[in-house]
């Protein structure tokens, strides 16, 4: 049996996943994919959106009609708390030989691989297949594998690589559908069209148990909460931290909050201590959050509202304060300054 592994947050789980799982089942010959939704993902934020056993419901739904190859297997949320790939792994090696183990990324996630707990023991343990997609190119040599894997090759032969710890990685080139769960969640919670995105079982799920539903109703005065984030960068020092009004502006939210950091790091630092406070003062996740693993520009979505926080210098190419002079400016002062 050979058995491949695709793992996710599946929040939600939409065509672009159904699109990979069908094209990597039948080009790698794969007799059984164990599809295993996480718990949390390590290397991601928490952000607002259904329980884990709803997604794992979602997951269900999803691949209701597409036959008994596909296996939802619940270990990860049954084990709770952050997940990680290689306890998966582990699990499933119980049963299945290396040689015959698979686990499938995505291109993104094969750049930061090396991030992953005991990823030089998951080399072991099973083989690599890699997705790309559109604007990815296959490496054509092994100078252009990421530095953390150029070590381990043995043999190198256009898109298949034999390491030196006796697995494979290889790349499956995906007739990608333009699809990802940040895009889906904000068609859920505007109310758009979702038909061409989603399984029916999955959309109807999604709309029977009111779920991505937009955050206003908690949140409330968007004014007095941009104002709250505001302060929130102020008090951890972020600089030139200023807000705007957008209401009546062709613009994608009614309301944003500007700021930058020192460096990557405290940009990124900025962004997570606004998501904790929010979190504690009003009970909401993010939306979405992006961008705070390499710090350079970490957007901060809850719909109304988005918080922009650049590394100072990378602030200054994108001047965003020229995108909104037609808006409000907020004028509002560091609350921390006496």
């Amino acid at each position: 049996m050979r058995v491949g592994i695709f793992g996710g947050s599946f929040n939600p789980p939409h065509m672009g996943h159904i699109n990979s799982l069908v094209t990597v089942q039948k080009k790698a010959g794969l007799d059984k994919i164990h599809v295993v939704p996480a718990a949390q993902n390590p290397l991601k934020m928490e952000v607002e959106g259904p329980s884990a056993e709803q997604r794992l419901e979602l997951v269900k739904k999803a691949l209701n009609t597409y036959g008994k190859q596909f296996v939802v297997d619940d270990q990860e949320i049954k084990r709770g708390g952050l997940s990680y790939t290689i306890d998966t792994v582990t699990s499933l090696r119980k049963e299945v030989d290396p040689e015959d183990l698979f686990l499938i990324i995505g291109a993104d996630q094969f750049e930061e691989f090396s991030q992953w707990k005991d990823y030089q023991k998951i080399l072991t343990e099973a083989n690599l297949i890699v997705t790309t997609r559109p604007g990815w190119e296959i490496p054509q040599e092994a100078d252009e594998l990421p530095e953390f894997l150029k070590a381990l090759v043995a043999e190198y032969d256009f898109n298949f690589i034999e390491l030196k710890t006796g697995r494979n990685v290889q790349f499956i080139r995906l007739q990608d559908i333009e699809v990802s769960a940040t895009e889906v969640r904000k068609l859920l919670r505007t109310g758009r069209p979702v038909e061409k995105v989603l399984p029916l079982a999955v959309e109807s799920y999604i709309r029977e148990n009111k779920l991505y539903r937009p955050i206003g109703d908690r949140v409330g005065d968007f004014a007095k909460f941009t104002t709250f984030c505001a302060n929130v960068l102020f008090s951890k020092k972020g600089i030139q931290v200023r807000a705007f009004d957008l209401t009546g502006l062709a613009a994608p939210t009614e309301y944003a909050v500007i700021a930058s950091g020192t460096s990557t790091r405290h940009a990124s630092s900025l962004a997570e201590n606004v998501v904790q406070a929010v979190k504690e003062e009003y009970n909401v996740l993010p939306q979405s959050v992006e961008g705070v693993d390499e710090g350079r520009w970490v957007l901060v979505d809850y719909g109304s509202l988005i918080v922009h926080v650049f590394y100072d210098f990378v602030r200054q190419e994108y001047s965003l304060e020229k995108l909104w002079k037609d808006g409000k400016d907020l004028n509002l002062k560091d609350p921390y300054v006496k």
